[in-house]
């Protein structure tokens, strides 16, 4: 079993959000315990997204996931939600 359209969205979603809190210069110079928090807070639910579906997620982005490489899991799923 596949992850379906509306799953590999969720990931992206993710993935994408904790790239937008990394990339937020402003928050991590005047609240990084916030940035920090929410880093946490997308990370896992990263993991819990991971963990829930793991016998629907494909050996590489399995892989990406469970060694933490998430700027190649979102490369992988945008390709994957291409091909759908």
């Amino acid at each position: 079993m596949e992850l379906s359209e509306a799953h590999l969205q969720q990931l992206i979603e993710m993935l994408e959000r904790r790239l937008a809190v990394i990339a937020d210069a402003d928050l991590r110079e005047n609240n990084p315990e916030t940035q920090l928090a929410q880093l946490q807070e997308v990370s896992e639910s990263i993991m819990a997204f991971h963990e829930d579906h793991r016998g629907s997620i494909p050996i590489r982005l399995n892989h990406f996931l469970e060694n933490c490489s998430f700027d190649k899991a979102l490369l992988w799923c945008e390709e994957a939600l291409e091909e759908i």
